[in-house]
């Protein structure tokens, strides 16, 4: 069933044996042939993980929004959420979200919507907004972790997620018009 091989290494100057077993058919391949057939394979898998990885980067791809606020404009770098999957994964796991970045979901009609913090290392600033491009809602340093349910109080195509704290530092205010394609070119 099985074939062993010893396997001698040293560790810390001294000399090992280890029988390491390989299951008939698994043992790496010998001869001219077997390394051949075994270097394709392994040029395949490294091609379709480069494959998977080429979609990933290009489903993040950074967009410019702003918002207009009393205290001036403020540009913004964005990954778009626009997909069932995106929103759901949003930014979750992220240890860290710098200044000027965020995400913007959006969800393609006006609708209320609701949010939660599940697996979201960082504090959030919730930006709700209108398909006219209006602030209609923000809720400001949300908790890391929670499963409360964040609601949008009224229809919003979008929620801009931006660092903890960026909407109150900013001066951004309900009201505030934000400038992207998303809500008519404005």
């Amino acid at each position: 069933m099985f074939r062993r091989r010893a396997v001698k290494f040293k560790v810390s100057g001294a000399p090992w044996v280890v029988a390491v077993e390989h299951f008939a058919g698994l043992a790496p391949p010998r001869g001219r042939f077997g390394k051949h057939v075994f270097n394709a394979i392994l040029v395949c898998f490294w091609l379709a993980t480069c494959f998977v990885m080429a979609s990933w980067v290009s489903a993040t791809e950074l967009q410019s929004l702003e918002i207009v606020s009393q205290s001036g404009v403020h540009v913004f770098s964005v990954e778009l959420a626009a997909t069932d999957e995106e929103r759901e994964r949003g930014l979750m796991f992220r240890k860290e979200l710098a200044d000027g970045h965020g995400m913007l979901f959006d969800f393609e009609t006006d609708r209320n919507v609701a949010m939660w913090m599940k697996n979201t290392l960082i504090p959030l600033d919730m930006i709700f907004i209108r398909s006219d491009g209006r602030i209609s809602n923000i809720a400001e340093n949300t908790e890391p972790m929670s499963t409360r349910v964040i609601p949008s109080r009224g229809a919003v195509r979008a929620v801009l997620e931006v660092a903890g704290g960026t909407a109150k530092r900013l001066g951004i205010m309900v009201g505030d018009r934000v400038a992207h394609p998303m809500f008519g070119g404005s």
